[in-house]
């Protein structure tokens, strides 16, 4: 029997590789063609059969030429989630902030956290592993000098690569690690409505401390609740929003 669903199953993925790449084609052309809304719903069918950084970002476009701000906002960060290390994401996600009404100022890290998250962030999480495979198999090779040949200049030369090499390789998997990590935290949210009330408490008849419109960024909290979240703004602002009023990335 398991050999019987292993066959069907190795029968049926060209077939599903296949819809999906005819999919992404279909997809391609709708935008370069300007049907951005048919190019749209393509990509949300494609995405379906796999998350991809691609297809995220080219959503985004879809959404910003269709000046949907929430949804191209939210598509460019999931895509920057996938690949925190792509400058065009970084680019349009920013064009896209700047069509959103408010404008919140981010507070400031301090120096060494700011210098950390551009070194996390420069690459992907698979490129941090490639980084850390290379640099392993250098350390393999180095040590190989160090230990096999007799110039005493040569050996130097791989005992001190060796161990730049192994520290590399040993930053990467921390680094690879922790992307790793807050890739698959889902912690962030987009406002997708027009715009809401943010409460004090999780109730309707709650205090309106501040309104906040379509396309900010959040971070949830307290999402324990099922209709409601408790949400902080870049600024440090904190309220109660509907669940159904966001959508998290």
């Amino acid at each position: 029997m398991k050999r019987l669903i292993y066959l069907l199953f190795l029968l049926m993925f060209p077939a599903v590789l296949m819809n999906a790449q005819d999919l992404k084609t279909q997809a391609d052309t709708a935008y370069v063609q300007e049907r951005y809304a048919q190019a749209a719903e393509l990509y949300e069918q494609l995405l379906e059969q796999g998350h991809s950084s691609d297809v995220y970002y080219n959503l985004g476009n879809c959404y910003y030429r269709l000046e949907k701000v929430g949804h191209a906002v939210l598509n460019y960060e999931r895509a920057l989630r996938l690949d925190p290390g792509d400058r065009n994401i970084r680019h349009n996600l920013e064009l896209a902030r700047n069509k959103t009404q408010d404008k919140v100022v981010a507070l400031q890290d301090i120096f060494i956290v700011t210098w950390y998250k551009g070194i996390l962030y420069s690459m992907s999480v698979d490129g941090w592993g490639i980084l850390a495979t290379v640099c392993f198999v250098l350390f393999l090779c180095m040590m190989g000098v160090y230990l096999f040949l007799n110039r005493m200049a040569l050996r130097k030369i791989g005992f001190f690569a060796g161990i730049a090499a192994l520290v590399i390789c040993i930053l990467a998997n921390v680094f690879a690690y922790h992307e790793k990590v807050l890739m698959l935290r889902h912690d962030t949210a987009v406002l997708m409505q027009e715009s809401v009330h943010v409460k004090s408490t999780p109730s309707q008849d709650g205090k309106d401390l501040f309104v906040i419109h379509e396309g900010t960024k959040m971070h949830l909290v307290d999402d324990a609740m099922r209709d409601w979240k408790e949400i902080r703004l870049d600024d440090g602002k904190t309220g109660w929003v509907e669940t159904s009023a966001i959508e998290v990335i």
